[in-house]
């Protein structure tokens, strides 16, 4: 009973860190020490006051049982993760799943592959788990498909169960001839692949920006203007100071509403290519701190030394001229649809149907924009210089670029610069980008798997359609079970499926399994389900990768780099999973880590 108690102790603190990611060691665990550690600290802590594991845990215990040693500790962690996956696992069954994977350098500069699970679970719902994390010697698709292979089989899982990937669109990845989805269909041609669609946005977005001169030139200034102001604390101290000063003029004029969230304080976000949503949180802000930044470069200008002053003298000049602030309220009015859509489809849940239908509705907004935009555009822009005491153009004057002779430029007045040049070849270039970006909207399997959308009473169902979807995928699908869909089952469901008020106006297939398995009928109509679940294997983004690679650099940071590749995956798998971990029973933890190797103790 002692070593119980005095395990059940170690097992909870070592829990907690690890559903928080802490370190479990500290740099000096000797009982002189001050600060011996979060795990001993905890458990001193936990014993506090408790008498029942106060007289059995640490200076109590007998020497050679004490259940703290850095072994113990991982032993803990790799059962807790052990535990974790063996739920997961269970939670798929016999059942197929998707493949989502990337790779990533941690702190300590070894390349690390993560792969997520994507399946539906016996509720209906869409999950997407976390399996584990591998170091690679190197990222050649044939490396990554073996360790992918290796990792499946060590959990007792198969290649052949795959019905989809998801990966970034590197060539090592998605490459037609030896990528890493073409190895993987050459053994299981029903693992369809599908490219990131937040991946996809992000390559639209930074396509414009290099293939136009003038946005490009305006994302550098705005680089710049970062680097400038935001790489010292003390300009980012002044812009704090000036930006408060204003919130309270604003405040006492009425202008602006006092609340709980409202009114925060705003730095320089810095908008980065490969991270997504970045460009539109930048010039989010930086509208809002505009005359702030003024303000700092103008005592940059005064106070600073040379090269700062000539760099802000620069900067300054571009930031007060129309062509900036045009491209600003621009480029925020296109981000805003695009950016709400990465958003979206970064969702865990969100299905393959509800994504295509999300990427038409941001390309009707575009043209929408591009119809019916320039007037409110053109108005925010006025607003904007009028608020700001800078110089508005007028619009039938004739336009003359900086920088170039002019006799040597064309004259077209600045309507037509601003109007056509700018704002429509910028809208018409983003949606020219989103067409063939996401041209596999277009492929014949997505076309099938549209067909059991439910909205507006499951206008898309077309059962010829959806009996080509069931050739797809062989496995799941004999000659005798297409015919059954064909004759009986597809027509009976639609019938059912308009008639039963709980079904209208459904949201996606994803909502559609969920009603179903609520109500039972997907056991009356087994092979629609397995049509269902199918469609909702497809992965739509790799942000839940993503998030894998964020929580690995901070359980794995500079000052726990020396951390090896296993601990790290079974921390992962504790702090990632940790719904998983909170559920989890004391007694299977207990009893994974008695039966690990031969203890000293007995339960």
């Amino acid at each position: 009973m002692d070593y119980r108690t005095r395990l059940q102790a170690s097992i909870d603190c070592i829990r907690h860190c690890v559903r928080q990611g802490h370190a479990l060691r500290g740099h000096d665990e000797s009982e002189p020490s001050k600060n011996r550690g979060n795990f001993i600290e905890l458990l001193k802590f936990h014993a506090r006051g408790r008498q029942d594991v106060e007289r059995v845990v640490l200076k109590n215990a007998p020497k050679n049982l004490q259940m703290t040693s850095p072994d113990i500790q991982k032993d803990i962690v790799h059962a807790i993760a052990s535990e974790i996956t063996k739920g997961i696992i269970c939670d798929i069954g016999d059942d197929v799943f998707s493949i989502l994977v990337d790779e990533a350098r941690d702190t300590s500069i070894k390349e690390q592959m993560a792969i997520v699970l994507r399946y539906v679970n016996e509720e209906g719902y869409v999950m997407e788990r976390f399996l584990g994390i591998a170091h690679v010697a190197d990222t050649k698709a044939l490396t990554l498909k073996m360790e992918i292979e290796s990792m499946l089989v060590t959990n007792g899982l198969s290649l052949s169960k795959i019905r989809g990937q998801g990966y970034d669109g590197a060539s090592n990845m998605s490459g037609k001839i030896n990528g890493l989805k073409t190895l993987i269909l050459a053994e299981n041609s029903s693992a369809y692949y599908v490219h990131c669609f937040a991946h996809q946005l992000q390559l639209t977005l930074v396509a414009v920006a290099r293939h136009h001169g003038d946005v490009g030139g305006f994302f550098k200034a705005v680089s710049d203007l970062i680097n400038l102001v935001g790489g010292s604390s003390k300009r980012m101290d002044k812009i704090r100071e000036c930006q408060a000063a204003k919130v309270v003029e604003a405040l006492c004029r009425g202008e602006l509403e006092t609340g709980r969230g409202l009114n925060q304080e705003l730095g320089l976000k810095r908008h980065c290519d490969t991270r997504w949503g970045s460009h539109f949180d930048t010039l989010l802000n930086l509208t809002r701190i505009y005359s702030s930044l003024i303000e700092c470069l103008d005592i940059i200008i005064w106070e600073g030394n040379s090269d700062a002053k000539a760099d802000a003298s620069c900067l300054l000049r571009l930031v007060q001229n129309f062509d900036f602030v045009f491209i600003l309220k621009m480029m925020i009015g296109v981000l805003s649809i695009t950016s709400e859509l990465s958003s979206t489809l970064q969702r865990k849940d969100q299905d393959i149907v509800n994504a295509m239908h999300l990427v038409r509705g941001a390309k009707f907004r575009l043209q929408e924009m591009r119809d019916k935009g320039w007037d409110s555009l053109l108005d925010s822009v006025f607003s904007f210089c009028n608020k700001e005491s800078l110089p508005i153009v007028n619009m039938d004057d004739l336009y003359f670029p900086l920088g170039r002779l002019r006799r040597k430029s064309e004259e077209i007045t600045n309507l037509h610069h601003y109007k056509v040049e700018l704002f429509y070849t910028i809208v018409d270039m983003q949606l020219q980008e989103l067409n063939s970006r996401f041209d596999e909207i277009n492929t014949e399997l997505l076309c099938c798997v549209a067909c059991l959308n439910p909205d507006d009473s499951f206008a898309d169902f077309d059962k010829e359609k959806l009996l080509k979807l069931a050739t797809f995928y062989p496995n799941e699908f004999s000659k005798d079970d297409i015919s059954h869909l064909d004759l009986h089952q597809l027509d009976a469901y639609i019938f059912d499926m308009k008639t039963v008020e709980r079904f209208a106006g459904l949201k996606g297939i994803a909502e559609l399994s969920r009603e179903m398995v609520v109500s039972k009928k997907h056991r009356v109509f087994p092979l629609v389900y397995r049509l269902l679940k199918l469609a909702l294997f497809l992965p739509v983004a790799t942000a839940s990768v993503e998030r894998a690679f964020s929580a690995m650099n901070f359980v794995k940071n500079t000052l726990r780099n020396r951390m090896s590749d296993e601990i790290m995956n079974d921390f992962l798998v504790g702090y990632i999973e940790s719904d998983i971990l909170d559920s989890l029973d004391d007694e299977c933890i207990l009893h994974t880590f008695q039966n690990m190797k031969a203890r000293r103790g007995s339960l």
